[in-house]
């Protein structure tokens, strides 16, 4: 099993940053994980943010974050990080993190973090 816990959310002017982190626990947890960033805000589907391969490190971004967030990973520490710049309230919503062995579905979910941007 693998145990993700999310912090680092909070309430954020409209411009601000936030940096979320994410720790990734359990026997069965490696640097091989791909590593992904989810959000739900009010009143919507949970959709894609980012995501990091292991090992290599590939990452992806939603068009909507491409270029304001960045993803990345401390697989010695088995932390992955959201760094998130240029904050506006569409960006308000609860934000999860998510691993999986292999392509295809997360296997693992974090129990999320709310970030909240004030216009």
């Amino acid at each position: 099993q693998v145990q993700l816990v999310e912090s680092g959310g909070g309430l954020v002017q409209a411009g601000g940053s936030l940096r979320l982190s994410c720790a990734a626990s359990g026997r069965t947890f490696s640097s091989t994980y791909t590593m992904g960033w989810f959000r739900r805000a009010p009143g919507k589907e949970r959709e894609f943010v980012a995501a990091i391969t292991g090992n290599i490190g590939f990452t992806s971004y939603a068009d909507s974050v491409k270029g304001r967030f960045t993803i990345s990973r401390d697989n010695a520490k088995k932390m992955v990080y959201l760094q998130m710049e240029s904050l506006s309230p569409e960006d308000t919503a609860v934000y999860y993190c998510a691993a999986k062995m292999q392509a295809g579905k997360y296997d693992y979910w974090g129990l999320g973090t709310q970030v909240t941007v004030s216009s």
